[in-house]
């Protein structure tokens, strides 16, 4: 296809990329147990007992780059870390008046922040407002889940000081979506967590992201692991804190996985449909219609979110902070060119193409092409490399939803493309329970009488 072909923005082939930046690294002022982005410290070579932060004369480079990179109506900025406002609201005003300067006309520019919460006041909650930042904070549910394992550096829960943020946020009007992680504690009480976020935070938006590592992440890549040393679908190993588990004892086994998306989605499908968004549920009745999936997990390709480190550093994906997945740098590379690459292509493409026979022949591979490869260190039953750890848990939860996600799209008069209830599958159930036609016109007359 010709670039002309495709979709245009100021009379030139349309551009988009996204990073995640880190201006801080993986500098917090709070210790969570299962946070998978603390040990880059150490990985990533930071100075001892030094918090990095991207210098002014960085932050402008990047400010500029990234915008001329694209060409689109609207960049979105995102700011995460470690915590990224200890960096102080000064600094996110300088981020502001740079995006300013180099913004070009015609062309809206957003910004998102990811937050733990602790360090926001009225002056942060007024600037997030009057520049319309999106935040997403992180919370996980009840004190009791929270606090059990989202700390402070003495090792008492952050739950109170996040409740006041959440106040703040819902008095200054700014927007903001909820992440709840989803780890041993949260997974086994699913309604308690989903009910407070809803009742109690108010959130308007639910994001709920599966704690999944394996006791060797601190400084194993994705993809270098041993064929050989990964564990079957089913075996013992895989439960956390089972007896010589290869999985860290905070995380979501993946039965509890499943498990916890279905008791959620019947309580949203019962109750809350069109008044309480989950993402997940969202982004699945938009694949169910046939839409491709619109997060990046779940989608066809990965590889369009970069990460990048306070020293200009950029890597394949957030997942995949690691020296065997760095793309360049921003002191000397462009940043199209990185996000453009062949390497990067040969990294999203991956996805789909390393699927295993078992994700083949799913009949719900349209819903997730086998999930976040950064997950997929076990193997089949079979024996075969590469399936996603959280697979069952997954597939009990599209084989539970199916029939309910095809009636909420036929409810709201929208087609039902996937799944064992879609348009095509209905269709032809209804063409085998038509009784076949009698050929014989006389027999038709004087078995039923009828005129013809």
């Amino acid at each position: 296809m010709l670039l002309t072909q495709g979709p245009q923005f100021n009379g030139h082939p349309s551009k988009r990329m996204h990073v995640m930046a880190k201006p801080i690294g993986a500098a917090c002022n709070i210790d969570c147990n299962y946070c998978y982005y603390l040990s880059k410290q150490d990985l990533l070579q930071y100075k001892k007992g030094c918090s990095p932060q991207m210098s002014d004369d960085d932050l402008e480079l990047y400010i500029k780059h990234y915008i001329e990179a694209q060409n689109t109506p609207e960049i979105i900025f995102s700011w995460q870390g470690g915590e990224p406002t200890l960096l102080g609201l000064a600094y996110f005003e300088k981020i502001v008046e740079l995006q300013k300067k180099y913004q070009p006309q015609g062309v809206s520019i957003a910004n998102d922040l990811q937050t733990n919460g602790t360090l926001l006041n009225a002056k942060w909650c007024q600037f997030l407002k009057e520049n319309n930042f999106l935040v997403g904070l992180s919370i996980d549910g009840p004190a009791m889940y929270h606090d059990a394992y989202r700390t402070n550096r003495a090792g008492r829960g952050t739950h109170k000081q996040v409740m006041e943020a959440v106040k703040l946020l819902h008095e200054y009007e700014v927007r903001f979506a909820t992440l709840t992680c989803i780890n041993n504690l949260t997974s086994r009480n699913p309604l308690e967590v989903y009910r407070f976020l809803r009742d109690e935070v108010k959130s308007p938006q639910m994001q709920f992201i599966p704690i999944v590592e394996q006791k060797t992440f601190r400084d194993t890549a994705p993809q270098t692991w041993a064929a050989n040393e990964q564990p079957r679908q089913g075996d013992k190993r895989l439960i956390p804190g089972a007896k010589n588990s290869v999985m860290e004892s905070w995380c979501v086994s993946d039965e509890a996985w499943g498990n916890f998306l279905i008791a959620v989605f019947d309580e949203w499908a019962t109750h809350d449909i069109g008044t309480v968004f989950v993402q997940y549920f969202e982004a699945f009745i938009e694949t169910w219609m046939g839409r491709k999936n619109p997060l990046c997990t779940l989608s066809e390709f990965c590889g369009k979110g970069l990460a990048m480190e306070p020293n200009g550093d950029v890597f394949a994906c957030d997942h995949y902070v690691y020296p065997e997945y760095k793309i360049g740098n921003l002191h000397t590379d462009n940043l199209d060119e990185m996000a453009f690459s062949s390497q990067q292509q040969r990294f999203g493409f991956s996805k789909t193409r390393n699927l295993t026979e078992q994700c083949k022949q799913c009949d719900y591979q349209f819903a997730c092409f086998g999930e976040c490869p950064k997950n997929r260190f076990i193997r089949t039953r079979q024996g075969e490399p590469g399936l996603n750890y959280l697979c069952a848990g997954w597939h009990k939860f599209y084989k539970h939803a199916d029939r309910s996600l095809a009636h909420i799209l036929r409810v709201m008069g929208y087609p039902v493309a996937h799944g064992k209830y879609s348009d095509s599958v209905m269709r032809q159930a209804m063409a085998l329970q038509q009784p076949k036609p009698v050929k014989n016109d006389m027999f038709n007359k004087n078995v039923f009488g009828a005129k013809f």
